[in-house]
């Protein structure tokens, strides 16, 4: 299949994604890049063309770059691509349609790992976190691979794949959709042996449906390759886990503070986390929040049910650090909560309830941001969020984006006597927080990734000011 260091070689490749090799030879793969300014030796760079941007304009720079092999469609191959290729000895795959000629051998290359335990975690929120909280426990008795930060897509997922090596025991892969149909290509390349259903919530509704019934049915498709062998773990009171267990092929179990199996209660430590008594066993958790605290006791129950032991979950625990952008605490001259990744009407709300129930010397100021993807629930998820800003105990309420914009409105209009502002312009929001945020004030950060609200938890922490030493 492959060379002792990679994963596979480029003539493997070509074959099981059914393409031909026309120029160069075979050469040793060891990950797959879609980005040409990543690529180098070692890497298949995967032409995709998008909506902004096409692949192939980049397939010759990645293959200078030392790449081990592109892989570019057959139309660009027999147009443009054969003469850009003049002179270069890199591999070429030639296939119908890139991506899913990498979905076809992606599948193909994890099918060489026939023993290889499959968790596959989703959710409407916390699927990160989930997943970098099952990999840690899981890992610390078996070999574990996962997939690198939310390479989750029917694009990252299968990239993903060609990281899995033959001394692995278990994989830990993150699976995000965001359109209907996507987690069929997912579960058909991954065939998870256990799913974990963090949530069902409002994420990506506008382009999955329109209702969170769509959203669970989606969602639910991570079972669609169950055979009666597998496990899906869904949380204990999750509106849709009747509708998520019912009639799945396997295993159903519930996951949450009444049905994971040995948990004995955990102690809120605010900004610092929690500490979980499993078992005997007291097990740090540096991820704070109540969503963070049901990430945890997900990860534990799916792996425990594949014989994860109290040592391993409280090692696993504690060797895991808050995530960028996904409630993490920065402290200096005042504490910036970081949660600026994702964000919907949950989420969002859940933010708020964490940032009004620690301790802050100073003020509160929340900027929360617009939340993208939300379709015809746009408007009244942001009434939703700008009405439960309006009741908390922040002293300064800042919104930012045209979306946003109705969460302002009901802010304003439910009153409260709080400082409540809006922004459309970036510039004018980062100039006016800087000029408020005084020493001892907790900040928080809370938007969807689009609105690159990260700029501001740089510029405020330091990273790119002065705000903070």
């Amino acid at each position: 299949m492959g060379e002792k260091h990679g994963a596979c070689d480029a003539a493997w490749f070509a074959i099981e994604a059914g393409g031909e090799l026309p120029n160069g030879s075979g050469a040793a793969i060891e990950r797959v890049d879609t980005d040409s300014r990543s690529s180098g030796p070692g890497s298949l760079f995967v032409a995709l063309e998008g909506e902004r941007s096409d692949g192939h304009d980049y397939a010759r720079k990645a293959a200078d770059a030392g790449a081990s092999a592109v892989l570019v469609s057959a139309s660009w191959w027999s147009g443009p691509g054969r003469s850009a290729f003049a002179g270069s000895i890199c591999p070429v795959i030639v296939v119908p349609d890139t991506l899913q000629a990498l979905q076809q051998a992606a599948t193909a290359y994890r099918r060489c790992f026939p023993s290889l335990l499959r968790f596959g975690v989703t959710g409407s929120a916390g699927k990160t976190s989930a997943k970098e909280l099952l990999a840690a426990i899981v890992g610390a008795s078996r070999a574990t691979v996962k997939n690198p930060g939310n390479l989750n897509s029917d694009i990252g997922l299968p990239a993903s794949m060609f990281l899995i090596r033959p001394e692995h025991e278990a994989a830990v892969f993150e699976m995000g959709i965001n359109r209907p149909g996507e987690m069929d290509i997912l579960a058909g390349v991954y065939e998870p042996d256990c799913a974990l259903v963090t949530n069902v919530g409002t994420a990506h509704v506008g382009v999955l449906g329109g209702t969170r019934d769509a959203i669970a049915a989606e969602k639910k498709r991570i079972c669609s390759k169950f055979d009666g062998s597998q496990t899906l773990v869904v949380w204990e009171d999750d509106d849709y886990r009747d509708a998520l267990l019912s009639g799945v092929r396997g295993r159903g179990e519930t996951f949450g503070p009444r049905s994971t199996d040995g948990f004995e209660g955990a102690r809120d430590l605010g900004l610092d986390g929690w500490v979980i008594r499993y078992r005997g066993v007291e097990a740090r958790l540096r991820l704070p929040g109540a969503h963070n605290l049901l990430n945890a006791l997900g990860a534990i129950r799916a792996a425990s049910l594949f014989g994860a032991s109290a040592a391993d979950i409280a090692a696993g625990l504690d060797s895991v650090e808050p995530l960028s952008g996904r409630t993490r605490i920065v402290r200096g001259a005042f504490t910036v909560v970081d949660d600026c990744y994702n964000a919907n009407a949950e989420s969002s709300i859940a933010a708020i309830g964490f940032c009004d129930a620690v301790e802050a010397s100073g003020r509160r100021i929340y900027v929360l941001g617009s939340m993208k993807e939300l379709g015809d629930e746009s408007a009244a998820s942001h009434r939703r969020v700008g009405a439960s800003a309006a009741a908390s105990g922040a002293d300064v309420l800042a919104f930012f984006g045209e979306e946003a914009r109705d969460a302002y409105l009901a802010a304003k209009a439910a009153g409260n006597g709080k400082d409540v502002r809006w922004f459309d312009d970036y510039a004018l929001l980062e100039r006016d927080i800087e000029a408020t945020v005084r020493d001892g004030d907790l900040v928080l950060v809370k938007a969807s990734r689009s609105m690159a609200l990260e700029r501001l938890v740089e510029r405020l922490t330091g990273t790119g000011g002065h705000h903070v030493p």
